[in-house]
């Protein structure tokens, strides 16, 4: 099978279907991710068919829980997951790709550049740093995460970025349920409330989407300093 019957045949497992423009922007994706891969690591995952699986339809199963025109923050995105692929089947999503490291941030420019992503920002910086800024503090109805932290450390970078009603979108693997135990005084203490957890089998692997409510304004006094979040995660 070729790339587009691949991506056509795994878009099935989530029941999602994809255009000709859609599938021709993934490809060059790919293919932009591979070339940078050699130079500097963006992901340990090489193969083809896998790239498609548990790269690109893994990021599209949080899809459900974005509406159109959301501003959508990916923080940590790495080589752009979940971030890109949402933008690239949902243009009407404001999106912020945030990452600490600038080579990412570099890489992430030219795919948003080559697929001409026009509601797409970039930002080189960390979570907790940009977090204090006011012009993103509490500015988005979003904010999504992709095997960054722990729940303790992740709700630390994530909650205050969400305006109160607003949500975080965790996506983790398998065997969470002492994560989500450790995690929930955590975040309450941020202004969240654990809402719904989704548990599926995409193909032979688990995933888990903990969903987290905005329910009250993030103390000022979080997200603690650089570091200390990972560190010291609250209890």
């Amino acid at each position: 099978m070729n790339f587009d019957d691949i991506i056509k045949e795994k878009l099935k497992l989530i029941d999602m279907d994809i255009t000709e423009k859609e599938i021709k922007d993934f490809k060059l994706y790919m293919n932009l991710l591979l070339q940078w891969n050699e130079k500097i690591n963006l992901t340990a995952i090489t193969n083809e068919d896998d790239i498609i699986l548990k790269h690109f339809v893994d990021s599209l199963t949080v899809m459900r829980y974005i509406n159109n025109n959301d501003s959508v923050i990916d923080i940590g995105t790495g080589a752009g997951f979940p971030g890109i692929p949402l933008s690239i089947m949902n243009g009407n999503i404001k999106l912020t790709l945030m990452d600490s490291l600038n080579k990412r941030i570099n890489f992430l420019n030219e795919i948003v550049k080559e697929l001409d992503l026009k509601n797409v920002k970039t930002i080189h910086s960390r979570a907790e740093e940009l977090a204090r800024n006011k012009i993103y503090r509490e500015n988005f109805d979003i904010a999504v995460s992709r095997a960054v932290a722990n729940l303790c450390t992740l709700s630390e970078y994530m909650l205050p970025f969400i305006k109160v009603g607003g949500k975080c979108i965790c996506m983790k693997g398998p065997n969470i349920d002492d994560e989500v135990n450790n995690a929930k005084n955590a975040i309450r203490e941020l202004g969240g409330k654990i809402v719904k957890i989704d548990n599926f089998m995409l193909e032979n692997n688990e995933r888990n989407i903990v969903i987290i409510e905005k329910i009250s304004s993030t103390k000022s006094k979080y997200p603690r300093k650089a570091g200390i979040p990972s560190k010291d995660p609250l209890k």
